[in-house]
């Protein structure tokens, strides 16, 4: 197969609350691109996924998405700081380091999406960021 250029990648995130789950990505620092018809396109710097008005327990409750970031530890503060766990009632883990090289937590969404929220290990040691 020829090798064909990409542009982006997007994950359609289920939401059992439309509404509510966009609420949630705004509170956590997602920009709302575009919502229509039970759609909806959030962006976080040069990231974003698909939020779909779709619910199965099944599959959302084993769907997952990971943010790489270059600050776990201020990425966790910022969200412990902003009481976006308690207004939504999901559940945040503590900050875990890795066998894998991951120092890491995670975030559940109101419709049970898991995230894990992570930065590289070997990136804290150089200041760098993948």
């Amino acid at each position: 197969m020829q090798k064909l250029k990409m542009l982006d990648i997007k994950a359609y995130v289920p939401a059992k609350n439309f509404e509510i789950s966009v609420a949630f990505y705004q509170d956590l620092g997602f920009e709302l691109i575009f919502s229509d018809d039970g759609y909806a396109q959030l962006t976080y710097e040069h990231c974003s996924f698909m939020l779909q008005e779709f619910y199965l327990a099944d599959h959302t409750n084993n769907f997952m998405m990971h943010i790489l970031v270059d600050d776990a530890e201020g990425w966790y503060q910022a969200i412990v700081s902003s009481g976006i766990a308690e207004k939504y009632q999901v559940r945040l883990t503590p900050i875990v380091e890795q066998a894998y090289g991951m120092r890491d937590f995670t975030l559940t969404d109101p419709s049970g999406v898991l995230w894990f929220i992570g930065q590289d290990i070997d990136d804290m040691d150089t200041g760098s960021n993948a």
